[in-house]
Parts: C-alpha cells; sequence; structure tokens
C-alpha cells in the first residue's frame, strides 16, 4: 500500500490541456458585479460602468525570478497573484479579476499543479478577485507563469507615478529590507544544503524576513485607511525594486528631485540584526533590495495633520526641485546621491 506521503502523482499529460483546465478552474465563484462572463468562452466580459480599468502583467519564470529549492508552490502561486495586486494598489486602485497562464515541463505532476493554483486561488478568496480565464503551454524546461490583473478606480482617485510636486512628503507604509534578508537567509541554507544534503537548515527565530520574501501581502488596507481618512497621494507606486529604484522612477517623472533620511527609513529590528549578520548596512538593505511590495508615495503638506496619527505609516523625506537631485541624507548629515541598485532582469544581479 503507498503511503499518503508517498503516494503515485498523475502526470498532466494523463489530463490533457482542457482536462487540466478544467481541473485547475472547478469550482470558482464569481464575485464582482463588474465580472459579466469569466472563465468559459473566448474572452471574460467586464461592465465597468463610468470608472477606469487598471490593467498589470508580470511575468514570473523558474530560476530568474523564483528557485523551487526553498519556495513552496502554494506560497509561489500566492506570491505571483500578490505581486500584481500590488500594482493595483500602487495606482489606488481596487483590484477586481484575474488571468493566469502557465507554461508547464514535464517535470511538474499534476499535484504540483494544483498546488501551485491553490496558492494563486487563497490570494484571490483573500482579496475578492475573480479568476477569470488564461491559458496553458508546455514548457522545453520549468515553471512560467504569467498573471494579468484588471482592477477599476474612479476617475478622479487615479494616482500616477509623474505627480509629486516639490513641498510633498514622502512617504513609505510597513518596513523595508526584510524580503532581502529573507531572500539571502533561503539561498546561504540552499549552499549549505547542497554542500551537505544531511545539515539541517538554521531558519529558526526568522519568520518574519521567511515570510516577507515567501508570502509577501499588497497593502490594500493601507489603500483603504487613506481612503477613508481622506487623503489622496500625489505620486505613487509599489517598492519591487529597491526604494532607491522607486524614488528614482517618481522623481524622473515627475521632474523633481528628492531627499530621504537614513534615520527615516522604518527597519525592522530582525532586518537590521542579520544585515549585521551578513555585513550588510541596513539601509542598503532598504535601498537596493527589493520585493517588500510596500508602498512609497507623496503627499501634499496640508494632508500631513491627517496622516500623522495613522498607523503604518512613516515620512522618510521630501520633494524637492530637479536640480537639486535625489539625494540620501546619512545619519552623520551627508548627502549621498541616489542610485538605482535594484533587481534589473537584464543584468547580473547578485
Amino acid at each position: 500500500m503507498t503511503k499518503d506521503n508517498e503516494r503515485e502523482l498523475t502526470p498532466i499529460s494523463a489530463l490533457g490541456e482542457f482536462g487540466l483546465i478544467d481541473r485547475l478552474t472547478s469550482g470558482i465563484r464569481l464575485v464582482n458585479t463588474s465580472t459579466i462572463k469569466g472563465i468559459g468562452d473566448d474572452a471574460a466580459v467586464l461592465d465597468y460602468n463610468d470608472k477606469l480599468t487598471l490593467v498589470s502583467t508580470d511575468l514570473l519564470i523558474e530560476n530568474i525570478h523564483f528557485d523551487l529549492v526553498y519556495t513552496p508552490l502554494k506560497h509561489l502561486g500566492y506570491k505571483a497573484a500578490v505581486v500584481n495586486i500590488s500594482d493595483i494598489a500602487a495606482m489606488n486602485g481596487t483590484p477586481k479579476q484575474m488571468t493566469v497562464s502557465l507554461a508547464i515541463s514535464s517535470k511538474f505532476s499534476l499535484e504540483a499543479i494544483e498546488e501551485l493554483y491553490a496558492g494563486i486561488r487563497l490570494a484571490c478568496d483573500k482579496y475578492h478577485i475573480d479568476l477569470i480565464g488564461g491559458d496553458t503551454s508546455a514548457s522545453a524546461s520549468g515553471l512560467v507563469i504569467s498573471i494579468t490583473i484588471l482592477g477599476e478606480i474612479n476617475k478622479d482617485q487615479v494616482v500616477y507615478r509623474n505627480t509629486a510636486a516639490q513641498g510633498d512628503i514622502i512617504y513609505v507604509t510597513g518596513d523595508l529590507g526584510a524580503a532581502y534578508m529573507g531572500l539571502l537567509l533561503l539561498e546561504r541554507e540552499k549552499h549549505v544544503y547542497k554542500s551537505n544534503p544531511e545539515m539541517q537548515p538554521d531558519l529558526e527565530g526568522r519568520d518574519y524576513l521567511l515570510e516577507r520574501q515567501l508570502k509577501p501581502e499588497p497593502r490594500l488596507a493601507q489603500i483603504n485607511l487613506l481612503r477613508k481618512n481622506g487623503i489622496k497621494p500625489t505620486a505613487m507606486i509599489d517598492i519591487s525594486d529597491g526604494l532607491a529604484s522607486e524614488i528614482i522612477h517618481i522623481c524622473k517623472q515627475s521632474g523633481v528631485g528628492a531627499q530621504i533620511y537614513e534615520d527615516k527609513i522604518p527597519l525592522d529590528a530582525m532586518t537590521v540584526s542579520v544585515a549585521e549578520e551578513f555585513s550588510i548596512l541596513p539601509a542598503v538593505a532598504a535601498l537596493s533590495g527589493g520585493e517588500d511590495y510596500e508602498l512609497l508615495f507623496t503627499i501634499h503638506q496640508n494632508d500631513y495633520e491627517k496622516i500623522k496619527n495613522l498607523k503604518d505609516f512613516t515620512p522618510i523625506g521630501h520633494i524637492t526641485d530637479k536640480h537639486s537631485g535625489i539625494n540620501l541624507v546619512g545619519k552623520n548629515g551627508e548627502m549621498v546621491p541616489i542610485k538605482a541598485q535594484g533587481w534589473d532582469a537584464f543584468k547580473e544581479n547578485d
């Protein structure tokens, strides 16, 4: 008799493409009135009336964006959904629908892909998003995940990257650098395991950092809190590639400069501890690490009284004129130009 954890796995070829689609999408329930037709036709049908439709797409490729040595498939599915949801949050919008396309190599069983899909569906259920379609294909090697998300926003509430103005206050949600420290821990233990498979991973007490890397959350609650308090950011972006890259995006597209204060950057105590363990300055982890999926945004000075007592929002600097440049003010008062050091898919990344 086969034990439960040693059960025979089902090759996807046993179902075929349409059988796989039927298996993965059975039981999906639509929850948004704007979804007229979801899975099952040549295209989904949506009705947004007088609102703006937001659309964003992300592509995740095995061994480029994720490593299955230490990434559980359910976590991967959840994260793949979240990174797209975060893009809608960064526009001040509400996510509504999602499509998922997969390219799957023969090394993956049906049960493995169901686990991946379970993570995607968990994120959709949590954030009230309709899964309305997608595509599947064979892959010569590895796994490729492509997700497209649609959201909605009232025309007078949409927030862009290019609308920051001199004098605006720069804010971030949450804390920064934790996801990068989680990645370094996982990579370290992977190398230890490869050299000695008998070694047990040394990850005890590091749950927060691992969760920030493997299972991030979009900051929709913070968006709703701003809206509830009558605060509309003047510009906004999510922090996927590091604080440095994102503030440069806002400044370049808005035609402004910025000053960010090192001692104002919010850092979790565990992030600081592990950064020191790796001989990395904590501020560098925040500036260049990426994958925090926090929100970086600017507000008018006259909104300061509305936000100053709200939990989970930290002012880290202000917008200056373009000619002043984009600078980090160190703890010693020294001003250093900020350069983008975050993830670039077409460059060598450490």
